[in-house]
C-alpha cells in the first residue's frame, strides 16, 4: 500500500464519511466575525495551498515550511495543504527553510526563507493589498489554484505526527461526534497537534481567538459544545 500523507490519513475518512459535516467553527471576538467551514470546504482551502507550494514554490517531500501563525481556519488550511505536499511543517523559524508562512505584523520575525508568504488572517479570506516587496500574498495567490490535489509522498515525519495526533484525541477524551471548544494554541508536541487530533477522532472544533468570556456559555450552548480546551466553561467537561 502505497504511504499515505498526513492530510490524506485524517481527511480522507471524513470527506467519504460525511463531506458537509461542519469540521472548523472560528470565531474571532476582537472583531466579532464567526466562520464555519465543512469538511469539504476545509479539504479546498488545503487543496488550493497545496497546488500553490507545490506549482508556484516547488515545495517537495521532505522540505521545510515553516508556519508561524496563530490558531485560525486559515492556518488549518495552510497546514494541511503542506502537509499534503509531505513537506515538514515548523512552527518556531529555522535557519533555512523553502516556505515561511506569517502574519503580515510578523514579517520582519521571518528570516530564512527561499519564499515568505504573508496571511492576512481575515474572516472572510481576503487578501492584502500592500506587501513589502519579495513577500507573496498568501490568500490572494492560493484561490487561483484547483480545489483538488493529487497527493506525492508523505514527508519524513508523517507517522510520528499522525501517532502523536491519536495519543492527544485519546488524552484529550475525544470520541465521534464531539464538539471541542479550543481558546487555546494548537501545538503541542508536534505542530497543529490538536487540529489534528480534532479531525482524527471525527470530531469538530470551535476555535476562539481573543474569547469573550461572557459570551462563551451561550455559544457553547448555541454551537452544541461537548468539551473545551483552555477556558472553562461549566458545567462543560475540559478536555485532558
Amino acid at each position: 500500500m502505497k504511504p499515505m500523507t498526513i492530510t490524506d490519513q485524517v481527511l480522507g475518512p471524513l470527506l467519504r464519511a460525511d463531506p458537509a459535516r461542519p469540521r472548523i467553527t472560528h470565531y474571532d471576538d476582537a472583531t466579532g466575525s464567526r466562520v464555519e467551514l465543512s469538511g469539504a470546504t476545509l479539504a479546498n482551502w488545503a487543496a488550493k495551498t497545496a497546488n500553490w507550494l507545490r506549482d508556484e514554490l516547488d515545495v517537495q517531500p521532505g522540505d521545510t515550511v515553516v508556519v508561524l501563525l496563530p490558531p485560525h481556519w486559515q492556518t488549518a488550511g495552510a497546514l494541511l495543504g503542506a502537509w499534503w505536499c509531505g513537506a515538514t511543517v515548523d512552527p518556531r523559524g529555522v535557519a533555512r527553510c523553502k516556505v515561511t508562512l506569517c502574519g503580515a505584523d510578523h514579517i520582519a520575525d521571518a528570516t530564512g526563507a527561499d519564499e515568505l508568504a504573508a496571511v492576512g488572517l481575515d474572516a472572510m479570506g481576503a487578501g492584502i493589498a500592500a506587501l513589502p516587496p519579495g513577500v507573496r500574498d498568501f490568500a490572494g495567490e492560493v484561490r487561483a489554484h484547483g480545489d483538488t490535489f493529487l497527493s506525492g509522498g508523505p514527508g519524513p515525519d508523517a507517522e510520528m505526527i499522525i501517532e502523536a495526533a491519536r495519543a492527544r484525541a485519546t488524552q484529550l477524551g475525544l470520541t465521534a461526534g464531539d464538539r471541542l471548544l479550543c481558546t487555546t494554541s494548537w501545538n503541542a508536541t508536534v505542530p497543529g497537534e490538536v487540529l489534528l487530533a480534532v479531525l482524527a477522532a471525527d470530531t469538530s472544533l470551535v476555535q476562539c481567538t481573543a474569547a469573550d468570556l461572557a459570551a462563551l456559555p451561550r455559544r457553547c450552548a448555541a454551537e452544541r459544545v461537548t468539551a473545551t480546551l483552555g477556558l472553562e466553561v461549566p458545567p462543560l467537561r475540559r478536555a485532558g
